[in-house]
Protein backbone atom coordinates (compact mmCIF):
# COMPACT_ATOMS: atom_id res chain seq x y z
CA UNK A 1 0.00 0.00 0.00
CA UNK A 2 1.55 3.51 -0.75
CA UNK A 3 2.09 6.49 1.34
CA UNK A 4 -0.39 8.12 -0.44
CA UNK A 5 -3.51 5.49 -0.29
CA UNK A 6 -2.75 4.67 3.02
CA UNK A 7 -3.47 8.55 4.50
CA UNK A 8 -6.30 8.55 1.61
CA UNK A 9 -7.39 5.74 3.77
CA UNK A 10 -6.81 7.34 7.15
CA UNK A 11 -8.62 10.75 6.16
CA UNK A 12 -11.50 8.83 4.95
CA UNK A 13 -11.78 6.80 8.39
CA UNK A 14 -11.47 10.18 10.02
CA UNK A 15 -14.09 11.75 8.02
CA UNK A 16 -16.37 8.13 9.22
CA UNK A 17 -15.56 8.36 12.86
CA UNK A 18 -16.39 12.21 12.99
CA UNK A 19 -19.85 11.83 10.69
CA UNK A 20 -21.01 9.49 12.83
CA UNK A 21 -20.33 11.44 15.79
CA UNK A 22 -21.47 14.23 14.67
CA UNK A 23 -24.23 12.19 14.05
CA UNK A 24 -24.71 10.72 17.15
CA UNK A 25 -25.32 14.09 18.94
CA UNK A 26 -27.89 14.53 16.03
CA UNK A 27 -29.68 12.14 16.68
CA UNK A 28 -29.55 13.01 20.43
CA UNK A 29 -31.53 16.04 19.83
CA UNK A 30 -33.67 14.06 17.57
CA UNK A 31 -33.22 16.38 14.27
CA UNK A 32 -34.81 14.71 11.10
CA UNK A 33 -32.82 12.44 8.79
CA UNK A 34 -31.09 15.88 6.74
CA UNK A 35 -30.38 17.56 9.64
CA UNK A 36 -28.34 14.28 10.90
CA UNK A 37 -26.72 13.76 7.34
CA UNK A 38 -25.95 17.77 7.66
CA UNK A 39 -24.39 18.11 10.83
CA UNK A 40 -22.68 14.84 10.51
CA UNK A 41 -21.29 15.96 7.19
CA UNK A 42 -20.08 19.23 8.56
CA UNK A 43 -18.57 17.77 11.77
CA UNK A 44 -16.69 15.28 9.44
CA UNK A 45 -15.89 17.74 7.33
CA UNK A 46 -15.41 21.33 8.87
CA UNK A 47 -11.62 20.71 10.55
CA UNK A 48 -10.46 19.81 6.86
CA UNK A 49 -12.26 22.55 4.67
CA UNK A 50 -10.20 25.29 7.54
CA UNK A 51 -7.11 23.72 7.09
CA UNK A 52 -7.20 23.51 3.14
CA UNK A 53 -8.18 27.21 3.14
CA UNK A 54 -5.32 27.97 5.68
CA UNK A 55 -2.73 25.84 3.78
CA UNK A 56 -4.22 27.60 0.37
CA UNK A 57 -5.48 24.35 -1.21
CA UNK A 58 -8.44 25.04 -2.93
CA UNK A 59 -10.94 24.14 -3.51
CA UNK A 60 -10.72 22.31 -0.03
CA UNK A 61 -11.01 18.44 -0.46
CA UNK A 62 -13.84 17.91 0.98
CA UNK A 63 -15.40 19.62 -1.98
CA UNK A 64 -13.03 18.40 -4.68
CA UNK A 65 -12.79 14.67 -4.06
CA UNK A 66 -16.23 13.06 -4.11
CA UNK A 67 -15.11 10.12 -1.72
CA UNK A 68 -15.08 12.90 1.21
CA UNK A 69 -18.75 14.14 0.90
CA UNK A 70 -20.30 10.31 -0.15
CA UNK A 71 -18.21 9.04 2.88
CA UNK A 72 -19.79 11.65 5.68
CA UNK A 73 -23.08 11.27 4.42
CA UNK A 74 -23.23 7.31 4.31
CA UNK A 75 -21.64 7.54 7.99
CA UNK A 76 -24.18 9.88 9.01
CA UNK A 77 -27.20 8.01 7.48
CA UNK A 78 -25.44 4.54 8.42
CA UNK A 79 -25.86 6.26 12.13
CA UNK A 80 -29.72 7.53 11.43
CA UNK A 81 -31.22 4.39 11.15
CA UNK A 82 -29.04 2.18 13.50
CA UNK A 83 -29.01 4.05 16.65
CA UNK A 84 -31.25 1.97 18.64
CA UNK A 85 -28.75 -0.13 18.62
CA UNK A 86 -25.95 2.06 19.89
CA UNK A 87 -26.37 1.97 23.84
CA UNK A 88 -25.68 4.89 26.06
CA UNK A 89 -25.15 7.59 22.72
CA UNK A 90 -23.00 10.04 24.78
CA UNK A 91 -20.92 7.54 25.53
CA UNK A 92 -20.45 6.47 21.77
CA UNK A 93 -20.44 10.15 20.56
CA UNK A 94 -17.42 10.91 22.98
CA UNK A 95 -15.78 7.63 22.10
CA UNK A 96 -16.11 8.76 18.26
CA UNK A 97 -14.98 12.13 18.68
CA UNK A 98 -11.89 11.57 20.55
CA UNK A 99 -10.71 8.92 17.72
CA UNK A 100 -12.16 11.60 15.00
CA UNK A 101 -9.50 14.24 17.11
CA UNK A 102 -6.50 11.92 17.00
CA UNK A 103 -6.96 11.14 13.53
CA UNK A 104 -7.68 14.28 11.70
CA UNK A 105 -5.22 16.17 14.18
CA UNK A 106 -2.21 13.98 12.97
CA UNK A 107 -3.28 14.49 8.99
CA UNK A 108 -3.90 17.91 9.41
CA UNK A 109 -0.40 18.38 10.54
CA UNK A 110 1.00 16.40 8.11
CA UNK A 111 -0.88 18.26 5.72
CA UNK A 112 0.16 21.59 6.97
CA UNK A 113 3.96 20.00 7.12
CA UNK A 114 3.57 19.08 3.56
CA UNK A 115 2.57 22.30 2.66
CA UNK A 116 5.96 23.67 3.82
CA UNK A 117 4.29 25.26 6.79
CA UNK A 118 6.43 26.05 9.81
CA UNK A 119 6.46 23.58 12.63
CA UNK A 120 4.69 26.15 15.38
CA UNK A 121 2.17 26.79 12.84
CA UNK A 122 1.90 23.47 11.68
CA UNK A 123 0.76 22.49 15.19
CA UNK A 124 -1.82 25.50 15.14
CA UNK A 125 -2.98 23.64 11.80
CA UNK A 126 -3.13 20.29 13.20
CA UNK A 127 -4.92 21.31 16.33
CA UNK A 128 -7.70 23.37 14.14
CA UNK A 129 -8.10 20.61 12.12
CA UNK A 130 -9.17 18.63 14.71
CA UNK A 131 -11.16 20.39 17.00
CA UNK A 132 -12.96 22.46 14.10
CA UNK A 133 -15.59 19.25 13.09
CA UNK A 134 -16.62 19.36 17.10
CA UNK A 135 -16.85 22.45 17.64
CA UNK A 136 -19.05 23.14 14.39
CA UNK A 137 -20.92 20.08 15.34
CA UNK A 138 -21.77 21.75 19.10
CA UNK A 139 -22.60 25.01 17.61
CA UNK A 140 -25.08 23.53 15.34
CA UNK A 141 -26.62 20.99 18.00
CA UNK A 142 -26.62 23.85 20.60
CA UNK A 143 -24.27 22.77 23.07
CA UNK A 144 -21.32 24.58 24.38
CA UNK A 145 -18.42 23.68 22.18
CA UNK A 146 -16.31 21.62 24.19
CA UNK A 147 -13.49 23.18 23.11
CA UNK A 148 -14.49 26.21 25.32
CA UNK A 149 -14.87 24.58 28.27
CA UNK A 150 -12.91 23.11 30.96
CA UNK A 151 -12.20 19.66 29.33
CA UNK A 152 -8.89 18.62 27.85
CA UNK A 153 -9.38 18.62 24.21
CA UNK A 154 -7.55 21.69 22.21
CA UNK A 155 -4.63 20.57 24.65
CA UNK A 156 -4.27 17.28 23.75
CA UNK A 157 -4.76 17.89 19.90
CA UNK A 158 -1.98 20.37 20.41
CA UNK A 159 0.20 17.95 22.39
CA UNK A 160 -0.73 15.07 19.59
CA UNK A 161 0.60 17.40 16.88
CA UNK A 162 3.77 18.80 18.47
CA UNK A 163 4.66 14.77 18.36
CA UNK A 164 3.64 14.65 14.70
CA UNK A 165 6.25 17.38 14.02
CA UNK A 166 8.89 16.03 16.01
CA UNK A 167 8.83 12.72 14.25
CA UNK A 168 8.80 14.75 11.07
CA UNK A 169 12.14 16.26 12.16
CA UNK A 170 13.35 13.05 13.28
CA UNK A 171 12.27 11.15 10.46
CA UNK A 172 9.98 8.78 11.73
CA UNK A 173 6.99 9.75 10.33
CA UNK A 174 6.05 6.26 8.78
CA UNK A 175 2.84 4.52 9.25
CA UNK A 176 3.22 2.40 12.62
CA UNK A 177 4.20 6.05 14.56
CA UNK A 178 1.74 8.04 13.03
CA UNK A 179 -0.70 5.71 14.41
CA UNK A 180 0.49 5.82 17.90
CA UNK A 181 0.40 9.46 17.52
CA UNK A 182 -3.45 9.22 16.99
CA UNK A 183 -3.40 6.41 19.19
CA UNK A 184 -1.85 8.50 21.87
CA UNK A 185 -4.31 11.53 21.47
CA UNK A 186 -7.57 9.40 21.61
CA UNK A 187 -6.04 7.99 24.96
CA UNK A 188 -5.30 11.14 26.71
CA UNK A 189 -8.83 12.88 25.37
CA UNK A 190 -10.53 9.33 26.77
CA UNK A 191 -8.60 9.34 30.00
CA UNK A 192 -9.12 13.22 30.46
CA UNK A 193 -12.49 12.53 30.31
CA UNK A 194 -12.81 9.24 32.60
CA UNK A 195 -10.49 11.35 35.25
CA UNK A 196 -12.22 13.92 34.79
CA UNK A 197 -9.02 16.51 34.39
CA UNK A 198 -9.69 19.69 33.57
CA UNK A 199 -8.06 22.88 32.69
CA UNK A 200 -7.92 25.99 35.30
CA UNK A 201 -10.41 28.65 34.81
CA UNK A 202 -10.44 32.04 35.74
CA UNK A 203 -12.25 32.54 39.46
CA UNK A 204 -15.27 34.74 39.66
Amino acid sequence: MTGGYSLLVADLIGVAVFAASGASAAVAKRLDLFGVGFVGFVAALGGGILRDLVIDAVPPLAFADWRYAVTAVCASVAVFYLHPQLNRLRRTVLLLDAAGLGLFTVLGTLKALDAGVPAVGACLIGMLTGIGGGLARDLLTGEIPVVLQRDIYAVAALGGAAVVVLLNRLELAGPAPLVLAAAAITGVRLLALYRRWSAPVAVP
